[in-house]
């Protein structure tokens, strides 16, 4: 480790099934349901997928970022125990903010190092369940005294180091790398057009499972299960993408005067759940979904904390040995379009290869578990353009940028 950032590479590591809910928006379907039960929900759903016991799992690693639930702090155990893995199997929460979902693969991938033969891991996140908060209350309230709760899911936004919230981060880029209103409504618009024609061709049909009312038995524990909101029988396509045009954008007030950003152009806020199976890649029986090749992580200042991808892909590509013409395609998280656009001018990176199926701004962005969002639609889109190298990445809050680098176990086809 130095200064530079952190880097990990693999040498026998691959993802064997990957799967997602439909991301869904804030207040809709999945409104009400547990970040647990969802990600019991997709941790099921991947074994019987990949067609493997759960027993052969050997490690469970699992994150979410809000305590959504009042046994928050059991998600990773429960998801586990209800997905049918061995009691003896331990289970770990993982962190990273915006980029949990690569560090589940990249802490999977450590693990194969030792004795673990095959990870699952889950990642799943309830925006709507984000509570009203107060903390500093436990010993009671003052005669007089201010009485303060809190809105968690708007207050998380807000990084008091530099002391703005991240859509401020994004105009401080626009501002850096001169980009226009005009410019970033552009890319916005194309962004949700992609997402919108890759959604009429099915794109993401292989890697969303339906979620509908069903309960998780445990023989010797209590039950736990789904109920869907808004008398929802089931759930199977995202919600969020919809018909967006250039003037409908240009109409919307910048969030902080003289800004760039807007509620049109940076990512929507979703429910949704993911869960992949990682293990060694040798001892795969059946065709992998990618091979894991390569992680890398960096610290940025926070108030350009949208830049992050940038070096950390740089750093990704110095140590791996690869240019940027070696990459087929790049999902990077849209976290704000002035973020991702001033990641692409700082690389030079054209738009041919980045996000072709749009991305955040159109379907969402559940914090954690976007980044095995971004790498199983990755994998998928080497297969089928018959593509080596991908990278997915992400800003994160605070300050930092990751990416993964992960090949097409097909390539050449």
């Amino acid at each position: 480790m130095n200064s530079a950032g952190q880097y990990s590479a693999f040498a026998d590591a691959a993802i064997f099934a990957a799967v997602r809910t439909p991301w869904v928006d804030l207040g809709g379907a999945l409104s009400q349901v547990s970040p647990i039960d969802l990600g019991i929900k997709v941790g099921r759903e991947v074994l019987a997928r990949a067609g493997i016991d759960p027993l052969a799992v050997d490690s469970v690693l699992a994150g979410s970022m809000a305590q959504a639930s009042f046994d928050a702090y059991l998600l990773p155990r429960h998801i586990g125990l209800y997905s049918g893995v061995a009691q003896a199997v331990p289970a770990l929460g993982v962190q990273r903010i915006c980029a949990t979902g690569f560090e589940l693969l990249r802490q999977a991938a450590e693990q194969l190092r030792d004795e673990v033969q095959l990870a699952l891991c889950v990642a799943s996140e309830s925006m709507s369940r984000n509570p009203i908060a107060a903390y500093t209350h436990r010993d009671g309230f003052r005669l007089g005294g201010e009485v303060q709760f809190k809105d968690f899911l708007w207050e998380a936004l807000y990084d008091p180091a530099p002391g703005m919230d991240m859509i401020a981060t994004a105009d401080n880029l626009a501002r850096r790398y001169g980009l226009s209103r005009k410019a970033v409504d552009r890319y916005a618009c194309d962004s949700h057009q992609r997402a919108l024609q890759a959604q009429r061709e099915g794109a993401w049909a292989e890697e969303i499972v339906t979620v509908d009312n069903q309960v998780f038995e445990l023989e010797g524990y209590q039950p736990r299960g789904i109920s869907l909101a808004r008398r929802a029988s089931a759930v199977s396509a995202d919600s969020h993408p919809r018909p967006t045009d250039l003037e409908a954008l240009t109409r919307l007030r910048a969030v902080h005067p003289g800004g760039v950003q807007t509620a049109g152009n940076s990512c929507a806020v979703v429910d949704g759940a993911a869960a992949a199976l990682v293990g060694r890649a040798s001892a795969c029986t059946r065709p992998a979904l990618a091979r894991l090749l390569a992680s890398a992580v960096v610290g940025v200042a926070p108030e350009f904390m949208g830049i992050g991808p940038a070096p950390a892909i740089r750093l990704l590509l110095q140590r791996s040995g690869l240019d940027l013409g070696d990459i087929g395609r790049f999902e990077i998280n849209e976290a704000q379009a002035a973020q991702v656009l001033a990641v692409a001018h700082e690389l030079e990176l054209d738009n041919s290869r980045l996000n072709v199926e749009g991305g955040s701004l159109a379907l969402g962005h559940p914090l954690a578990a976007t980044g095995l969002r971004l790498v199983m639609t990755l994998a998928r889109q080497l297969r089928q353009h018959n593509l080596r190298y991908g990278i997915a990445a992400a800003c994160v809050g605070g300050g930092q940028g990751m990416a993964l680098l992960i090949e097409n176990p097909a390539y050449p086809a």
